[in-house]
């Protein structure tokens, strides 16, 4: 009988070395794109290309009763040197708050009420109505004001309750003046849709949780018309932001300038 010969020590540190890192990559995502680029992939499916208008309706609920509801039109539209949308809000209802404005442009935002006839600075932090804040109904692009890195990808239970193949992204603030210091967000491994997200304060503290829902085709693809956002203390305080009669449509430059605004009138 032959003499059975010892496996090489230098073949078999070969071999391992060969599988480590298939073995690291296990059962890790592998799509080819950075992680930016992904992020940069979910703003195109929640905002269109270029300029837009929108309408969006508030309705808030405290333990699930209707307490106040308000209505919106955005007009947005991107900056040729940043790339991030300008936006001016037009609230619409109720009747005591109709004409009155929100003007973001770069980093100053502010409001007009038409009464008075003066503009005033105010923070994107600031409470609209419920758990919508001033800069949730503002149309941003994230991938412009955070830097995105993957912390895995993981089952996720959507607004709709069906379970679905996620990337988790965590998203950290490039500059003090955006609306979150960091956002926890979930896309669809598939097809980039936003799923979910947790906004956290500078002191990392839980504000608010979003779930992204009831997809529906608007201007060349199928986008989220409701995003109901969740109080991060209060389950039971709860806004529901729907969007309706998005448009493809010019911006004019003279609407997005604070000088402007005593003039604008509803179109």
């Amino acid at each position: 009988m032959s003499e059975r010969r010892p496996f090489p020590r230098r073949a078999l540190l070969r071999c391992c070395a060969a599988l480590l890192p298939v073995a690291l990559a296990w059962p890790a995502w592998s799509d080819e794109r950075s992680v930016q680029q992904i992020l940069q992939a979910a703003d195109a499916v929640r905002n269109p290309p270029g300029s837009f208008s929108v309408r969006l309706q508030l309705t808030e609920y405290r333990q699930g009763r209707q307490s106040a509801n308000s209505v919106l039109i955005v007009y947005a539209r991107p900056s040729p040197d940043s790339g991030q949308y300008r936006n001016l809000v037009q609230f619409v209802a109720p009747a005591r708050d109709a004409g009155k404005l929100m003007l973001r442009n770069g980093a100053d935002l502010w409001f007009y009420d038409p009464s008075s006839r003066a503009s005033v600075r105010i923070s994107p932090q600031q409470r609209l109505l419920g758990q919508a804040s001033n800069g949730d109904v503002m149309t941003t692009q994230l991938a412009r004001d955070y830097r995105a890195e993957l912390i895995g990808r993981e089952p996720l239970k959507d607004g709709e309750g069906v379970q679905r193949d996620s990337l988790h992204l965590r998203l950290s603030a490039l500059r003090e003046d955006v609306s979150y210091a960091r956002v926890d967000l979930w896309v669809d491994a598939v097809d980039d849709r936003p799923l979910m997200a947790r906004y956290y304060s500078a002191e990392d503290r839980l504000l608010k949780t979003a779930y992204f829902r009831r997809y529906e085709t608007a201007l060349g693809r199928t986008r989220p018309s409701e995003t109901v956002i969740i109080d991060g203390l209060d389950s039971g305080w709860v806004t529901v932001m729907r969007s309706s009669e998005q448009v493809l449509r010019e911006v004019p430059e003279a609407w997005l300038q604070r000088d402007y605004l005593p003039r604008f009138r509803a179109q």
